[in-house]
């Protein structure tokens, strides 16, 4: 049954606190010694590929216009291609990786290379087409259209190139604004294709693969790898585990004008192995909304037959989940994210929330391992009477001895994150100073939207809080 916030008068019933354990940075080393081996894979296969380049003779015969654009063309492939797979997998969202790095990390990363693999595709490209030029005499685009009209691996190439700059150009910042987030995620499926479009070419016309066993493995190997992670963990895991789960939508609650939760039972979902502060990939099933699929926080501890996600209505596909039947059947995909308290290094925590990113946070102040008056929770609103969770969060603090900030109203200047009030002559880090003392020593979780989040850093970085007791998840694609 919809109930709205008015009718949801039953008492609210709180998991129990994650048990006290001793915080050390033990955890960390063993955390950055795995990195460590993940990136170091990554930059050997980096080397490998230009290693079997110069041991082909790539660097040979570079006596001529036609061999040393051949050379720039192979070179500029084989790196590009080893770091579009690294890309992919970055983007995957796949479990193993994800708990290394975390959703935000990857995405950066992966949103790094993209320039990079862009710029080396296109030198590839263009010196490949002029070094053919230069051998058959023929101008760059007679002899592009006589490749096009005489090699079919050269169409799919093409076509994938093409793909891949629509791609790139639509993460750009300017377009990412523009476009919302189901035709940005359409759009980024084609990175697939692109990978797949060029698969043809580079093994029966790369001169540094074709004919040479031990390079054609290595490439094999590492596209076998790239697409089974994303088959199992992207496509059939999801599908599997939430049958098996029997998942689906027990009820919604109104939580605020513009923000529902809404319940997801099922059979044995402790065996997700979630935790407070994580996000699962969200997919109901219904004809308007099967293919599109959105990133959810957990807004309450999760049990065994009931995850809750907190909806914000943010003008697109989420109107749709405002108003979604119980018993319509969902699929999630994950836990995801390491937002989490085992990423905690202090004592004191402060949990700092805006507007729609409260839900881990107030997922976190559930379960969070904290005597009376060891964590502080800050939450930015516009008004307080139309907050989502905003009472549980009050409920939540008065129970087990937490102080609660409510921020409420327009902030005093554009580059702040505190509402104007009777203290507009102190700087942001100086009233959070004043707000939490010890927030220096503490660890910090900031949830909400980019900006509020750069913000809050910036301020936390005058305060003195290390980056490594700061920890973020942002509401951006």
């Amino acid at each position: 049954m919809t109930q709205s916030t008015q009718e949801n008068t039953r008492a609210l019933i709180l998991a129990e606190p994650s048990p006290r354990v001793r915080l050390t940075v033990k955890t960390f080393k063993r955390l950055q010694s795995k990195q460590d081996l993940v990136e170091a894979i990554g930059w050997l296969s980096i080397v490998w590929v230009t290693l079997t380049f110069l041991v082909d003779g790539g660097l040979n015969n570079l006596g001529n216009q036609a061999d040393l654009l051949n050379a720039v063309g192979r070179l500029s492939a084989l790196v590009a291609t080893d770091l579009l797979l690294i890309q992919v997998l970055l983007i995957a969202r796949v479990p193993w990786l994800d708990r290394l790095y975390g959703h935000d990390r990857a995405t950066l990363t992966h949103k790094k290379l993209g320039k990079p693999v862009l710029y080396l595709v296109i030198a590839h490209f263009l010196a490949t087409i002029w070094s053919y030029s230069v051998s058959d005499s023929l101008n760059v685009w007679a002899e592009f259209i006589s490749l096009l009209n005489s090699i079919s691996e050269v169409v799919y190439a093409t076509i994938a190139f093409v793909l891949m700059v629509l791609v790139v150009v639509t993460s750009l910042n300017l377009a990412r604004k523009k476009l919302p987030y189901e035709a940005w995620y359409l759009i980024h499926l084609f990175a697939y294709g692109a990978v797949m479009l060029a698969i043809p070419h580079q093994i029966n016309l790369g001169v540094d693969i074709a004919g040479k066993p031990l390079a054609l493995g290595f490439w094999v190997s590492a596209y076998l790898f790239i697409a089974l992670n994303i088959i199992w963990f992207r496509l059939l895991s999801p599908i599997f585990f939430s049958a098996v789960h029997g998942l689906k939508v027990a009820e919604t609650v109104i939580e605020a004008s513009d923000a529902t939760s809404i319940h997801i039972s099922g059979r044995k979902l402790n065996s997700f192995g979630a935790s407070s502060g994580q996000f699962f990939i969200v997919r109901v099933v219904t004809w308007k909304q099967w293919w599109r699929a959105h990133p959810f926080s957990l807004s309450a501890a999760p049990t065994k037959t009931v995850l809750r996600f907190t909806v914000g209505n943010r003008g697109d596909d989420t109107a749709l989940l405002q108003n979604i039947k119980p018993g319509t059947r969902v699929i999630l995909e994950g836990p995801y994210g390491v937002f989490t308290e085992a990423r905690r290094t202090q004592e004191h925590v402060v949990l700092v929330a805006a507007g729609i990113g409260a839900p881990p946070i107030r997922a976190l102040a559930e379960t969070i391992a904290a005597r009376p008056g060891e964590v502080s929770i800050l939450y930015r609103v516009r008004n307080s009477n139309d907050a989502a969770l905003i009472s549980e969060l009050k409920e939540i603090a008065k129970r087990r001895g937490f102080y609660i900030h409510i921020l409420e109203g327009s902030r005093k200047h554009p580059q702040s994150w505190f509402p104007a009030g009777v203290n507009d002559q102190f700087s942001d880090h100086e009233r959070l100073s004043s707000l939490v003392p010890n927030v220096s020593t503490a660890d910090v979780y900031i949830c909400g939207p980019s900006a509020f989040t750069k913000a809050v850093e910036r301020s936390l970085a005058k305060a003195g809080t290390p980056l490594n007791q700061i920890h973020t998840e942002e509401f951006a694609w």
